[in-house]
C-alpha cells in the first residue's frame, strides 16, 4: 500500500467511524460545518493537552516519567480529530495529500530565503 493509499484507508475509515456515531460532513448545512469545526478543534486542542501531559514539562515535579506509549496514542487521537475535520471542511484524503505537498514546497521556499519576513500572500493561491 503506497503512502496516498495508507492515508485514503484512514479517511475511509475515519468516516465510517463518524456515519456510525451519526455525524455525516457530507449533509452539513454552513452552521452545521461551523459547529463540527469548533467540536474538532477543541476535541483536537484537549489531545494535545494529553500528549503535553505525556512528557515530564514541569520542571518543579521530579515524579514525572516520559508515557512514550500514551504519546504515541495521543498523537492517533489527533489524527482522527484532524481527519474528521478535514472531512468537514469537504476535504478527502487527496485533497490533503495534494495541499500539504503544496504547503511544503511553499515552507521549503521560506526557509531557502531565510525566512526574515511574514508573507502570508505565498499561501493565497495554494488550494484543492
Amino acid at each position: 500500500m503506497n503512502e496516498t493509499d495508507m492515508l485514503q484507508d484512514l479517511f475511509d475509515k475515519q468516516m465510517s467511524l463518524n456515519h456510525r456515531i451519526g455525524v455525516n460532513p457530507d449533509e452539513m448545512d454552513e452552521a452545521a460545518r461551523i459547529q463540527w469545526v469548533l467540536n474538532y478543534t477543541r476535541a483536537a486542542s484537549q489531545e494535545l493537552a494529553e500528549l503535553v501531559d505525556s512528557v515530564p514539562w514541569k520542571w518543579w515535579a521530579k515524579y514525572q516519567k516520559f508515557d512514550l506509549q500514551n504519546a504515541r496514542v495521543e498523537v492517533v487521537d489527533l489524527f482522527h480529530f484532524l481527519i474528521s475535520l478535514a472531512q468537514v471542511l469537504g476535504m478527502d484524503a487527496k485533497d490533503v495529500h495534494d495541499l500539504y505537498n503544496q504547503k511544503n514546497k511553499v515552507n521549503f521556499q521560506r526557509q531557502d530565503s531565510g525566512y526574515a519576513s511574514k508573507d502570508e500572500d505565498d499561501n493565497k493561491d495554494l488550494g484543492v
